[in-house]
């Protein structure tokens, strides 16, 4: 069996602010697939309840900036003026050489960029919300932002819906239970069958 053959796969999913894409991953971590968290980075402020290290590696903008210029990302995006959400390429590495299947909460841009980056050894899932109202409903529903920040959420759903085509598979998720069991179900049979 080559080295390569050993390397954990890459499950990554992607989906408009509201959608549901990160109670989906919490729920597969909790899962017996054996999954590992792949922990982006952030330059916006760490919000109440958050931990630095596990939801997210927060930096500020400079040293973010230093990051990308020494090649550390496996992509990463400006979302909005000086917050800026990456993928540490050290993380995933050290992940993946231990053989560990690696899951992603990321937008979809980077969701994109990781799926050409490694190609079959990975599965990229869109996570669709029922329809606009309901991906609404939520976000004002979370209550963190002011009118302004959830138009300009709302404005960059919109556009990144256009993009669920170029995903390997998309799970609607207007029923939690039947998202949840269809997400198991795909990755299961993703890891099990990429497994030689």
């Amino acid at each position: 069996m080559h080295l390569e053959n050993q390397q954990g796969k890459l499950i990554i999913f992607s989906a408009p602010s509201g959608a549901g894409k990160t109670t989906l991953v919490k729920y597969l971590l909790d899962t017996d697939l054996n999954l590992s968290f792949s922990v982006s980075a952030a330059s916006r402020p760490i919000r109440s309840g958050e931990v630095d290290g596990k939801d997210y590696y927060f930096m500020t903008v400079e040293e973010f900036r230093k990051k990308i210029e020494a090649g550390d990302f496996l992509e990463w995006e400006e979302v909005y003026k000086d917050q800026y959400y990456g993928t540490l390429k050290p993380e995933v590495d050290q992940l993946r050489h231990k053989g560990q299947n690696v899951i992603f909460d990321v937008d979809v841009v980077g969701g994109l960029n990781i799926k050409n980056i490694y190609g079959e050894n990975a599965l990229a899932v869109f996570v669709m919300p029922p329809n606009v109202q309901k991906l609404e409903e939520r976000l004002r529903g979370r209550s963190t932002e002011d009118e302004e920040s959830l138009q300009k959420r709302l404005n960059k759903a919109l556009y990144e819906l256009t993009f669920a085509q170029k995903f390997d598979m998309i799970i609607v998720n207007d029923d939690l239970e039947r998202a949840r069991e269809e997400a198991y179900q795909k990755v299961k049979s993703f890891i099990t069958n990429s497994k030689s």
